[in-house]
């Protein structure tokens, strides 16, 4: 395979329920994606690497695929981020202008101000990302350079992580033969590929329903104020099925994905379902009904507890543009109709967006975080790729989210 030139860019999203690559190339007219390959993941839990071997052998698969369509060799790979070890919080900078007007120094200075605090030693900042500067006092401003005045102020979304997660993350891809070029954390590539600048600037929360995750991130005025990550997501929803089904969980998945909604009432009772049985016995067949309701009450549970994170944050009411689902999850029917009762918001499903080429294969949410990787890959490049082996990787991954939401 010759090996294209660098305007390449792969995301690579390590999922729980699933690996994804996509391969981008940047384009005159935008992204153009060229590639794409994906294979079941069965060494992860809840968004964390739990079996080294079997998620490098599941990373190999799934860039393989995606060398084979795009014929090209992948060696460089922007990689996302979750996990319920994930949390995010707001912090606040001042520094003295130096000279009369603000350059990027005072910039980079007034940011190192505002992460200067207190983290536990098994955690590590993955983004610093800017949301507001001040410059004496007069607040609101994306991008002060140039800007004339005595005093620096800056509000930053710090999102930290757990040291040995992000670690073991790197050494999967690592040992699959590839460099990684950026960590991302997952809801911030998906709102890269889903999400609109009008919603940005209006408000909007958006709800990344994974396999082994549910991710948040809620934007206003055009930047970041709120990520969180919630340890349930739809492989809560497929033992649910097995349990109550009793039935295996390769079918109960597969039944899920088939049959499954999230609303009871938009069933009809006299739909049946065929339902493998357990050691086995014969097959059985049951109500529809019954499995849509082993269903809303979980999918209920999961959207309560977002909607308490978004209430606890008091930034509810500045969510104009209302909720955009995405991820694999957001799929089932009913969805969008049970967070529109439960968060009492407007919501709409998440495709992909900003792209050409393959955009029929990816056109589906369950794309957005691998997508939003090569986007997110796109604006940030070019980028020095590292290793494991390379010291405190972190300090590197910190320093490229200076620009992010800046205009």
């Amino acid at each position: 395979m010759s090996e294209r030139p660098s305007e390449i860019i792969v995301g690579l999203d390590i999922g729980t329920t699933k690996i994804c690559t996509v391969v981008g190339e940047s384009t005159d007219d935008g992204l153009e994606i060229i590639g794409v390959g994906t294979h079941p993941s069965v060494g992860l839990r809840k968004g964390v690497v739990v079996n080294i071997e079997s998620t490098v052998n599941s990373i190999r698969h799934a860039v393989e695929e995606a060398e084979l369509m795009a014929g090209c060799e992948i060696n460089g790979v922007y990689v996302g981020i979750a996990g319920s070890h994930i949390k995010g919080f707001n912090s606040h900078g001042v520094i003295a202008i130096k000279g009369d007007e603000v350059h990027q120094d005072d910039i980079d200075r007034v940011i190192d101000a505002a992460r200067a605090v207190a983290i536990p030693l098994d955690r590590e900042v993955i983004h610093i990302l800017p949301q507001e500067y001040m410059v004496d006092e007069q607040g609101g401003i994306l991008d002060p350079i140039g800007m004339t005045g005595v005093r620096l102020e800056a509000k930053v979304h710090i999102v930290t992580g757990a040291v040995t997660a992000a670690q073991n993350l790197i050494k999967c891809t690592n040992r699959a033969g590839l460099d990684v070029i950026d960590i991302v954390l997952q809801p911030l590539a998906s709102a890269e590929a889903v999400l609109t600048q009008e919603e940005k600037d209006l408000g909007v929360a958006l709800v990344d329903f994974g396999g082994g995750t549910t991710d948040l991130a809620i934007f206003a005025d055009g930047t970041i104020k709120h990520t969180s990550v919630l340890g349930l997501g739809g492989n809560n929803l497929t033992n649910d099925i097995a349990v109550g089904l009793r039935t295996p969980m390769n079918e109960a998945d597969r039944i899920k994905i088939r049959h499954g909604a999230c609303l009871s009432s938009m069933v009809a009772r006299d739909e049946m379902i065929e339902v493998p049985s357990v050691g086995g016995r014969k097959p059985r067949l049951l109500s529809r009904h019954i499995l849509a309701e082993i269903l809303e009450p979980r999918v209920e549970e999961i959207c309560s507890l977002i909607d308490q994170d978004v209430q606890r944050t008091g930034l509810k009411d500045l969510l104009a543009s209302g909720l955009v689902i995405t991820g694999g999850s957001s799929m089932l029917p009913g969805m969008v109709e049970m967070a529109e009762q439960v968060f009492s918001l407007p919501a709409r499903t998440g495709y992909p967006r900003r792209i050409t080429g393959l955009v029929d294969v990816v056109n589906e949410p369950r794309y957005a975080t691998a997508v939003g990787l090569v986007l997110y890959g796109e604006e940030n490049q070019p980028r020095r790729k590292f290793r494991i082996r390379d010291g405190n990787i972190f300090n590197r991954v910190t320093n490229r989210m200076r620009s992010w939401f800046r205009i």
